[in-house]
């Protein structure tokens, strides 16, 4: 019989696996063909924030429900206002990065949150903590920038997507790293 801290964790892994790949597959098209179609890239753009909100739902859900994971409670509905945002704000790449910006400084709060909760419970957390920190630095960035003159593009967020699927998957690989540690017993 598997403990039930086991299954969560194996679900976690799996689960930043998926986050990361995601993230490296928008980024890659955000990359190549959005940067050569305006129509991609805004479908992209609403794209980004609607997967992180599913994404968090499904997490959520499966760690125990909405109630007993406010972050990614918070996050899901933060982040389906933010897709709506964007969708609203496009085609002024000013007003989308300074969106992203604004969702990347609450999504990554969220995350540090969520990330000091979970490091009592499975450790191996120091990435997403990390991750939810850079995140919300990094949409400050965002919104100075929308400020400025130049005309940002999807090419702007793209790194933001990169660091974000590096961040999951340090994080999954971590878990793995910690869960072939323990001693076979140990849960």
């Amino acid at each position: 019989m598997t403990h039930p801290l086991a299954a969560n964790e194996s679900w976690l892994k799996k689960y930043y696996f998926a986050r990361a790949a995601f993230s490296f597959a928008w980024l890659a098209a955000a990359v190549t063909v959005a940067a050569h179609s305006s129509g991609i890239a805004a479908a992209l753009l609403v794209c980004y924030p609607l997967w992180d909100a599913l994404a968090n739902l499904v997490d959520a859900t499966r760690s125990g429900g909405l109630a007993s994971n406010r972050p990614q409670a918070i996050n899901v509905l933060v982040s389906l206002g933010i897709a709506v945002a964007v969708l609203i704000a496009l085609p002024a790449m000013h007003h989308v990065l300074g969106v992203f910006g604004f969702w990347a400084i609450l999504s990554g709060l969220l995350q540090l949150s969520a990330g000091l909760r979970r490091r009592k419970q499975y450790g191996a957390q120091w990435a997403m903590m990390l991750s939810g920190a850079q995140s919300a630095l990094a949409g400050a960035v965002f919104v100075f920038q929308a400020q400025a003159p130049a005309v940002p593009s999807i090419a702007t967020v793209a790194g933001y997507a990169g660091f974000g699927g590096f961040y999951f998957l340090v994080s999954a690989i971590s878990l793995s790293i910690a869960a072939w540690r323990q001693p076979a017993g140990h849960l």
